[in-house]
C-alpha cells in the first residue's frame, strides 16, 4: 500500500506512482472477466509489478500470437496470407487490470487529486474507488483525469486501470499494458492547466529575443477569482532574464497572455542545445497556490523550396533516421537510459534528426532530444478513417483524431526539437478524392493549434496523393521511397518544400554475409531467414542506402532523408511474412540490441565529420578456401589500398559517375585464404591517414565483457549495457560463433533482459542464458536503488574462459 505523504500544503505536488502495482490479465474470450475495478477484490493470485510495465515482453514467443490473415499494401503485397510475427509474437492480446492502493491524507481535503499518463496500450478506463473516471482509447497519447470526487480522504483508495489490447491492431509490436509513466498530481483549484503552457519566440536577433508566453490558468467555476500569475525566465545557466507579472478574472478557465524580451538570447542548436526555463507562479489572495514549469528554447527554423532546411540562419541537410518506440529486449516500457543510449548511438553515426514513427513518442525521448539537440518530427497517426489492420485507428478516428492530435500538440509544443508536426504515415486516403478533405481538416487543427511550425505526412503512393489533392494539402510532402522521382516533383511544383519522410528500407542482419554479393531488390526469402549485410538487399519498395544518399547530394532543395530504420523493431520480420521463426524486423542500421550493423559505418562515412574506415566481411570462411570473397569498406576518405597476409590487391578510388563506386570501395573477389584483411585508407595528398584490420579468428577460447558504462547512479531506473563476445586466444571476435552464454550477477542489481540481435531467436528476453549470434549477445543490467557498492556480472560458457566486468554505483 503507498501512503501519500503531506509535504506542502499549498503548492503542486507530483508523486510518482511506480512500485506497488497489482497486476492480473485473461484472454478476450472469457466470459467472465475479473472484475478489477471493485473496491474489495482478492488480489493474491495476482503479479507485483512497477510501471511502466510491458506485460507482453517476457513472452513466450509463439507463432500462433496475433496472426494477422491478410498483408496490407503497405508490404507491397496485396494477396491475402497468414502473417507470422507482424506484431513480435508474443502476447499482446487481452484484458489487463492494475491496482494501486493509496492512501489519501485528510490534509489534502480541498486540493484537487488528478492522475496522469504518458500513455496506456491500449483503450484504457481509469477507476477510483470503483467509480469510473474517464477513458483513453489511443495507446500513444497522454491523458489527465481528476479523481477528487472519488477520492477518501483519510483513507485507503484503490485507483484501478483495465487495459484492453484488440488484436489486429497494430502493424508491429505496440507492447501492452501502462508502458509510461504515472503520476498522481495534488494542486490548487486554481493553477495551470495540464499543459497548459505556449512559449513562442519572435524577432530573434544576437540582442534580443521577444517571448510569448500563454498560460491557461483553471479555476473554480463556482465564482470567479482575482488571480495573479507570475512568470519567470531563467536563462540556460538558472539565472533570472526575465519577468512578467499579470492580473485576470478566472472562473473555470483563462488564458493569460503575457510578452517578455531576453537580452542576448542563448539559441537553441544542434550543436549547443542551450535551455531555458519558464516558471509560472500562481497566486491568489497574494498566496502563492500553485507553481508550474516548462523547459523551451530559443531558435528559428525556416524551408525554403529551393535553399531547403536552416535552422537559426544555417543551411543544414536533414541526416534522420525513423524510430519506433519500443526498446528491443525492454519491450515498450519506458527505460529512460535505453532511449537516451539509442540517442546517443545515432549522433555518433552522424544523425541529427529523428522522425518519430508513427505515433508520439514518450515524453522523455522528445526532452532527450532537446538535450542532445536533435531535431524531431513528431506524429500523431498510422491510420485515419480507412483501416489498414482490422482494429487499427480508423476505428477510433472519426471520434477522436480531433483530441488526440490537440493532445500531442499541447503537451509537445514547447519542446524546440521539434521542426515539423507529421498528421499521418502512408495513409490509405492517398487513393480516395476525399482524402483531401481529412488532410485539410488535420492540417487546420495543427495550424491552430501551433502555428509556428509547418505540417507534413509521409506519402508512398506519391501520384495518388498528388492527383488527389493530398500533398497539396500539407505545407511540406514528405515522400516515402521515392529518391528516383524527387527531380521530376521539383519540376512540375517548384514551390513545393519537400524531403525524404521515410528512405531505403534496406535489410540485412549483423553480421550475415551472403553469396554472391549482388543487388538482391526485391529481397529473395533465404532458407536461414536472414538477410544479407552486404547491404544491397531491399523489398519492392526500397533501395541501397546509396541511391537516397546520391539524390540529397545532387539535389539542394530536398531537406534530408529519414531511413527506415535507425534499429530494428519487433514485429514486420521482412520479406519472412510467413515463416517461422521471424519475429523482429531486419531493417535497423543497429540490430535489436543496439549492435552496429556494417550499414552503420555506411551512414557514419557520409553523415559524420569524423574519419571512418571499416571493413567487411569477416575473414573466417573456413570450407571456401580459394573461394573469391567480395570485400567492401566503407569509409570518409576518397581512396583506400586492400592488402590480404601483407600482399597489396590494389588501391580503389570513390567514383562520381557510378553509384556503387560512388559511396563504396570494393574488391569484388578476393580469393579467401585465412589471415590478414588490412585497409589503408589515403587522405587528398595520397598520405596514408587511417588503417583496420579484419582477422581470421581460431578456436573460441573465452568470452568477454564490455559494459557501455562501468558506473551507474544506484537509482533503480539507470541501465548498464554489456556486450558479451565470444573470442579466440588472441582476443579476436569468433563471428561464426553460437555459444550457448549464461548470466548470474552478484551485488545491488538485477539483470532485466538479454537478446542477441537474431530476428529469428525465440529465447525470452527475460531469460539468464542465450546463444551468441554472430559472436555477439548482450545483457541489460539494473541498479538497485538506494544501495551502495558494486554489481559484478559473470557469463559462462561450456569449456571457455569464464568473462567479468565489475558496475560501480553511484
Amino acid at each position: 500500500m503507498k501512503a501519500m505523504t503531506n509535504e506542502e500544503q499549498n503548492g503542486r505536488q507530483i508523486i510518482p506512482l511506480k512500485e506497488g502495482w497489482k497486476f492480473t490479465r485473461h484472454s478476450l474470450e472469457e466470459p467472465e472477466p475479473v472484475q478489477g475495478s471493485r473496491v474489495h477484490l482478492d488480489e493474491s493470485g495476482w503479479e507485483t509489478v512497477r510501471v511502466p510495465h510491458d506485460w507482453a515482453i517476457a513472452g513466450p514467443f509463439h507463432p500462433d500470437h496475433d496472426v494477422h490473415v491478410n498483408s496490407v499494401m503497405e508490404d507491397g503485397i496485396h494477396d491475402n496470407i497468414t502473417h507470422v510475427g507482424r506484431t513480435g509474437a508474443l502476447p499482446i492480446v487481452g484484458i489487463g487490470w492494475y491496482r494501486l492502493h493509496i492512501i489519501i491524507p485528510e490534509a489534502w481535503r480541498g486540493r484537487l487529486i488528478t492522475v496522469e499518463f504518458d500513455g496506456v496500450m491500449s483503450n484504457s478506463t481509469v477507476y477510483m474507488n470503483g467509480t469510473e473516471c474517464g477513458s483513453w482509447p489511443y495507446g500513444y497519447t497522454s491523458f489527465t483525469f481528476d479523481l477528487t470526487e472519488h477520492v477518501t480522504f483519510g483513507g485507503e483508495n484503490v485507483l484501478a486501470v483495465q487495459v484492453c489490447s484488440l488484436p489486429s491492431s497494430s502493424r508491429w509490436y505496440p507492447g501492452a499494458g501502462i508502458y509510461r509513466q504515472v503520476r498522481l498530481v495534488v494542486k490548487s483549484p486554481v493553477h495551470v492547466a495540464p499543459w497548459g503552457t505556449y512559449i513562442t519566440a519572435s524577432d530573434i536577433s544576437e540582442q534580443c529575443a521577444s517571448i510569448r508566453v500563454r498560460t491557461n490558468v483553471a479555476g473554480s467555476s463556482d465564482s470567479a477569482a482575482k488571480v495573479e500569475l507570475i512568470t519567470q525566465l531563467l536563462n540556460p545557466e538558472g539565472i533570472l532574464c526575465a519577468q512578467a507579472t499579470s492580473v485576470q478574472e478566472v472562473c473555470a478557465h483563462a488564458e493569460f497572455e503575457q510578452h517578455l524580451t531576453v537580452k542576448r538570447p542563448a539559441l537553441w542548436g544542434t550543436a549547443h542545445p542551450r535551455l531555458y526555463k519558464a516558471v509560472s507562479t500562481v497566486l491568489l489572495d497574494g498566496v502563492e497556490v500553485d507553481q508550474y514549469e516548462t523547459p523551451f528554447g530559443i531558435r528559428t527554423i525556416s524551408f525554403d523550396a529551393k535553399e531547403g532546411f536552416r535552422l537559426n540562419g544555417e543551411y543544414m541537410k536533414l541526416k534522420g533516421v525513423c524510430l519506433h518506440h519500443d526498446l528491443g529486449p525492454l519491450g515498450a516500457a519506458v527505460h529512460v537510459r535505453a532511449m537516451e543510449r539509442q540517442l546517443e548511438l545515432m549522433k555518433e553515426m552522424g544523425c541529427n534528426a529523428i522522425r518519430m514513427s508513427h505515433n508520439p513518442p514518450a515524453p522523455e525521448l522528445l526532452d532527450l532530444c532537446d538535450a542532445m539537440g536533435l531535431l524531431v518530427i513528431d506524429e500523431a497517426f498510422d491510420e485515419w478513417g480507412v483501416g489498414k489492420v482490422e482494429n487499427g485507428y480508423h476505428r477510433l478516428f472519426k471520434d477522436w483524431a480531433e483530441q488526440d492530435l490537440r493532445a500531442m500538440i499541447s503537451r509537445d509544443r514547447n519542446h524546440p526539437s521539434i521542426i515539423m508536426w507529421s498528421i499521418g504515415n502512408e495513409m490509405r486516403e492517398q487513393r480516395l478524392e476525399s482524402g483531401a478533405i481529412t488532410t485539410a481538416f488535420l492540417t487546420g487543427i495543427v495550424h491552430d493549434a501551433d502555428p509556428t511550425r509547418p505540417v507534413t505526412a509521409g506519402f508512398s503512393m506519391s501520384d495518388d496523393a498528388i492527383e488527389n489533392g493530398l500533398a497539396a494539402a500539407v505545407d511540406i510532402p514528405g515522400w516515402n521511397y521515392k529518391p528516383h522521382r524527387y527531380e521530376e516533383y521539383h519540376l512540375h511544383h517548384p514551390d513545393w518544400i519537400m524531403y525524404g519522410s521515410e528512405t531505403a528500407s534496406t535489410v540485412s542482419s549483423r553480421g550475415v554475409y551472403h553469396l554472391p554479393a549482388v543487388e538482391d531488390i526485391p529481397v529473395e526469402p533465404k532458407s536461414d531467414l536472414q538477410a544479407s549485410s552486404y547491404d544491397l538487399s531491399a523489398p519492392p519498395w526500397g533501395t541501397t542506402p546509396d541511391q537516397e544518399f546520391m539524390a540529397q547530394e545532387d539535389l539542394p532543395y530536398m531537406l534530408g532523408e529519414f531511413v527506415w530504420t535507425g534499429f530494428d523493431y519487433l514485429g514486420e520480420p521482412t520479406p519472412y511474412r510467413k515463416e517461422w521463426p521471424s519475429r523482429s524486423s531486419y531493417f535497423g542500421i543497429m540490430d535489436l540490441c543496439g549492435l552496429p550493423k556494417d550499414r552503420y559505418y555506411l551512414y557514419q562515412s557520409q553523415w559524420s565529420s569524423n574519419p571512418v574506415l571499416h571493413l567487411l566481411p569477416h575473414w573466417n570462411w573456413e570450407g571456401h578456401e580459394c573461394r573469391e570473397i567480395p570485400v567492401v569498406c566503407y569509409t570518409s576518405y576518397q581512396a583506400a589500398e586492400l592488402f590480404l597476409n601483407g600482399a597489396s590487391l590494389g588501391i580503389r578510388r570513390k567514383s562520381a559517375s557510378s553509384q556503387p563506386e560512388r559511396y563504396r570501395l570494393r574488391w569484388n573477389a578476393v580469393p579467401y585464404e585465412p589471415g590478414c584483411l588490412r585497409v589503408v585508407a589515403y587522405d587528398e595528398n595520397e598520405a596514408p591517414a587511417m588503417t583496420h584490420e579484419v582477422r581470421t579468428a581460431g578456436a573460441p577460447a573465452s568470452v568477454q565483457l564490455e559494459a557501455d558504462r562501468n558506473v551507474i547512479r544506484a537509482d533503480g531506473e539507470d541501465l548498464s549495457f554489456v556486450t558479451v563476445s565470444i573470442v579466440d586466444e588472441q582476443g579476436i571476435l569468433c563471428p561464426r560463433a553460437n555459444h550457448p552464454v549464461s548470466f548470474c550477477l552478484e551485488g545491488p542489481g538485477e539483470i532485466v533482459a538479454v537478446d542477441n540481435g537474431d530476428p529469428t531467436s525465440t529465447t525470452s528476453f527475460s531469460a539468464m542464458s542465450i546463444s551468441t549470434f554472430s559472436g555477439k549477445c548482450l545483457v541489460i543490467v539494473r541498479s538497485r536503488a538506494g544501495e551502495a557498492g558494486s554489481i559484478v556480472v559473470y557469463a559462462n560458457s561450456n569449456l571457455l574462459h569464464m568473462g567479468k566486468t565489475v558496475i560501480s554505483l553511484l
